[in-house]
């Protein structure tokens, strides 16, 4: 609440893992909340806690289509948008290719245009994959990237490219008061376990029994935001009050090998998974490290959660979901080298 006023939001994506935790933040600060979702990827579920919290309500709509039956300016005047709506994972994304990039762009040109007309100020989920399997390292907010545009994770790497153009452009003309949020890897509870993404894919294996899949050897590295910091993130970037200098990076900068992933989640489960390795993705970032220097002072902002305490909490969402009980206290992790190979 500012001035006594409660703060109202639209939160498109809002039944996704990330704005499912940010509708929650926003609540618990006192906030009304719209989630907007068209439940592709998003889930029900992660929002049943919130049925009968009166400041909160739901529509099913997508943002590519217009928006004007569901949402007029007036119910949005004061307020400000979040717009998280996309696949995020490729085997989504990838799999209607034309619709993530119209998600992107139109998606964001309808969100846009109501925030112009309501006075609304708008962030924008970005992503670290706009800068492409990097020649870089770590990844800074001026770096231009290396993205394949015609390739098959163009439909998202583009998509964001062209979503972050439009609300700069508005930004630039006056027609709106835009924040561009570009997200590193995150990861916690709620992750859908199909989602395709390393820590869940590692994770659901590990507690199936089944062989973990590693692409390529498992050099390659990410550095791993725990979702709770992540959303903290966006809230701060949303509520400063000067326009940042561009986009601003969230994520955690501590870097870590694929590989030595596995070896944490099959310590802390306990699991006798063996590990097997395919043909790396096309386009597949080699290193991936958010440099965020400006996140830290604009926003006064820093990741507080390690993997040692957000990989454990995961792990016993994912156990809890399939009904398992974890081994207590977790083995210590090994060395990875000695991961056993099927």
């Amino acid at each position: 609440m500012k001035n006594g006023k409660v703060k109202r939001y639209v939160v498109p994506g809002g039944a996704g893992f990330l704005g499912s935790h940010l509708c929650d933040l926003l609540l618990s600060e006192g906030a009304e909340v719209l989630c907007i979702d068209n439940l592709l990827t998003g889930r029900l579920q992660n929002l049943r806690h919130l049925e009968r919290e009166p400041r909160f309500d739901f529509i099913k709509a997508d943002i590519s289509e217009p928006l004007t039956a569901h949402l007029t300016p007036s119910r949005l005047r004061g307020g400000a948008i979040f717009n998280l709506a996309c696949a995020a994972s490729p085997p989504h994304y990838q799999a209607d290719p034309e619709h993530t990039m119209l998600t992107n762009v139109l998606g964001t040109r309808n969100l846009l245009r109501l925030a112009e007309d309501a006075g609304a100020r708008f962030l924008l989920a970005s992503t670290s994959e706009i800068y492409g399997d990097p020649d870089v390292h770590p990844q800074q907010e001026d770096y231009w990237g290396n993205v394949n545009p015609t390739g098959p994770r163009a439909c998202y790497d583009e998509g964001k490219r062209a979503a972050e153009t439009l609300a700069f452009d508005f930004g630039r003309a006056g027609r709106a008061q835009v924040r561009v949020a570009r997200i590193f890897n995150t990861y916690g509870p709620r992750m859908r376990a199909d989602d395709g993404r390393v820590v869940s894919n590692v994770i659901s294996q590990a507690l199936a029994g089944d062989d973990i899949t590693i692409y390529g050897d498992g050099s390659q590295t990410r550095s791993f935001c725990y979702v709770d910091d992540l959303v903290d993130g966006l809230v701060r970037l949303m509520a400063l009050e000067k326009e940042p200098p561009g986009a601003v990076n969230l994520g955690n900068p501590s870097e870590i090998r694929v590989l030595d992933l596995v070896a944490r989640v099959l310590a802390l489960t306990g699991s006798s998974s063996r590990v097997t390795n395919q043909t790396l993705p096309q386009d597949d970032p080699r290193r991936r490290r958010p440099d965020i220097t400006r996140a830290q002072q604009l926003l006064n902002w820093s990741p507080r959660i390690a993997l040692e305490t957000g990989l454990p909490a995961t792990i016993r969402w994912f156990a809890a979901e399939k009904d398992l009980t974890l081994p207590m206290p977790a083995a210590p992790a090994p060395d990875s080298a000695s991961l056993r190979l099927a």
